[in-house]
């Protein structure tokens, strides 16, 4: 019977993406069935680096997913979207002007397309993979770190998540675009993508571009420096690596028009909170891998019966 419904649940976390449009399933339901994925297969299958992998493989498909939940009806996101209140701050701390603007201004001289453009264009793009090739280089090199190291990023993922449906709020390129904040703000990214990519950028876009209103706090930013944290915490080399990309991705971030920088200063909080509270949280952790262990050696009877009595 556990073993039934945890392959049930598994099922629906991997097909209820792939159909709730069609089928027109509430966010509650779609949200209900992908967070039930990682639990499901912590039952199914005992543990093993591959386990460990998928779990987190798991858990970031129900964050896609998630994440663009509330675009599902962008009138009514629309309606609670705050655009002003990150670019008045963000004036603050360039001085009068938006940060984004100063480094726009500052290197306009290099022209449009420059390498500087295409370079930082790069690495924003890799972003889409680095968080997680370092947590598989954690899990290949240091498995005892993983679960831990997995757990942190995941937490960064989850409550940037809430943060996103919670507070909708408009990144600098699209508040320019529709006349909030100066109209200066070029969004660097795409014109190199368009010009890189050509045809083949507008399905790319379209595929990866999601929730436009997902920008506060920075998850960008927040992932690539629990990154270099947990690399740190790794070796000094690999930790070495982890912050030269974290620290270039920012300045990148601000340049290319893609972030504020009190987003990046929310997504660094961000981190700081995942931290220091995953300490408070592992009490509630531990018993919830307690509980799923229990019930998997009950899934695997006979064997788990027989782990149980021993």
């Amino acid at each position: 019977m556990v073993r039934a419904v945890a392959g049930g649940a598994l099922a629906a976390a991997l097909a209820m993406p792939l159909v709730r449009n069609r089928m027109r399933v509430p966010p509650a339901v779609t949200v209900a069935a992908v967070v039930s994925g990682p639990p499901a297969l912590a039952i199914l299958r005992p543990r093993t680096r591959t386990r460990d992998a998928a779990l987190y493989v798991l858990q970031m498909w129900a964050f896609l997913h998630c994440k663009d939940l509330p675009h599902d009806d962008p009138d009514a996101l629309r309606e609670r979207l705050r655009v002003t209140y990150p670019a008045k701050a963000d004036v603050v701390i360039g001085r009068g002007e938006l940060p984004s603007v100063r480094l726009q201004q500052a290197l306009e001289g290099l022209g449009r397309g420059n390498p500087l453009d295409r370079t930082l264009s790069w690495i924003h793009w890799a972003w889409f993979f680095e968080p997680h090739a370092s947590l598989m280089w954690i899990l290949a090199k240091h498995p005892e770190r993983f679960p831990r190291s997995a757990r942190q990023m995941s937490g960064v993922f989850d409550l940037g998540c809430v943060l996103y449906a919670a507070v909708p709020t408009a990144p600098p390129w699209w508040a320019a675009e529709n006349g909030h904040v100066d109209p200066r703000v070029r969004r660097i990214m795409v014109e190199v993508g368009q010009e890189q990519w050509g045809r083949s950028w507008e399905p790319m876009y379209a595929f990866l571009g999601g929730n436009p209103w997902a920008a506060m706090p920075s998850l960008h930013f927040a992932a690539s420096l629990m990154s270099a944290i947990l690399l740190t915490e790794a070796g000094a080399v690999e930790g070495a690596l982890g912050w030269a990309y974290a620290l270039s991705l920012g300045f990148a971030l601000v340049y290319l028009g893609e972030h504020y920088v009190v987003d990046l200063v929310a997504g660094t909080a961000l981190v700081a909170a995942v931290r220091w509270g995953e300490q408070l949280a592992r009490p509630l952790a531990d018993a919830v891998s307690a509980g799923l262990q229990r019930l998997e050696a009950i899934a695997s009877e006979p064997e788990g019966l027989r782990r149980l009595e021993a």
